[in-house]
């Protein structure tokens, strides 16, 4: 992993996991950290795609940026472009990431030529959209107290925080209670369990910062308008979701300018993206083409 400066004086933790394809900019979920790019870029590989991931602001090594929007992102993206010397690639983000994943191929229209959002969150502004609808007892609190504020949020987050980086893997599932249906759960073990709690751990390592940015981020203005996207969208989202559930798919669907959908009937938030891991790169990855 690589120490970026930034012209804002900031620093990005980075990963590339190198190869001669196209370049694969991944955005990781929420919390989380570029520890998380393991699996993606395993199936990234696979299809000759050359995986680079970052820990968003305020997440493991990666500076805070309080008061970002979704649509910072972009700049951050830029950035690592140039560090790579590369002028194009391809974008995917999983869960949190997914608005983010958007957001650069809404900033960056000229040097993205496709982006996949995998349990992908919606917007909350949005008016056809009952955001916490279906969303397990965890996340429905989260988010509640992210629209109180930070003062209400940061208590709330940290008192969340050991249960997500302090466990042993085998404890994982019982700390996701609420956001875990039957499909994810059989998922959430062995080699994988250990992989997400590891990059929980890293994300967490300083603090909640990064965590409690991303969620004041997702309940204000996106800063850009997904309806006015000018590259391919690919849109994966399970009915089993709880973390993420359902609606979001069809509103990302309904409001993202050129979304090709890919809504599966029974996947889960976890699931939606382990199972069809081949096909969400093969189909990424034509976009570069």
């Amino acid at each position: 992993m690589t120490l970026l400066d930034l012209p804002d004086g900031r620093t990005l933790d980075i990963d590339d996991h190198g190869g001669r394809g196209p370049v694969l900019l991944f955005q990781h979920g929420t919390p989380g950290s570029v520890r998380g790019l393991g699996r993606v870029a395993a199936g990234a590989a696979r299809h000759s795609l050359r995986a680079v991931g970052w820990s968003r602001p305020g997440y493991g090594a990666s500076s805070r940026q309080p008061g970002r929007t979704v649509a910072s992102v972009a700049d951050d993206a830029a950035a690592v472009l140039d560090h790579l010397g590369v002028e194009r690639c391809v974008v995917a983000g999983w869960s949190g990431g997914g608005p983010h994943a958007l957001a650069i191929g809404a900033g960056l229209p000229d040097r993205v030529a496709g982006v996949t959002t995998i349990a992908g969150v919606a917007a909350y502004t949005s008016d056809d959209l009952d955001f916490l609808a279906g969303m397990g007892e965890d996340n429905v609190e989260e988010f509640g107290a992210a629209l109180e504020g930070e003062a209400t949020l940061r208590p709330w987050l940290d008192a969340q925080r050991s249960g997500l980086s302090e466990v042993e893997p085998e404890q994982l599932v019982s700390s996701l209670d609420s956001l875990l249906p039957e499909v994810d759960r059989a998922l959430l073990t062995g080699e994988y369990a250990a992989e997400m709690l590891a990059a929980f751990a890293e994300g967490l390592r300083p603090g909640v910062d990064g965590w409690l940015d991303d969620d004041l981020a997702f309940t204000k203005d996106w800063g850009f308008d997904p309806g006015a996207m000018r590259v391919p969208v690919f849109v994966w989202q399970g009915s089993a979701d709880l973390m993420v559930p359902f609606a979001h798919g069809h509103w990302l669907t309904d409001h993202v300018a050129g979304a090709t959908p890919h809504l599966l009937d029974g996947e889960g938030h976890l699931s939606v993206g382990v199972g069809a891991m081949d096909e969400i790169m093969a189909e990424l990855a034509a976009t570069a083409s």
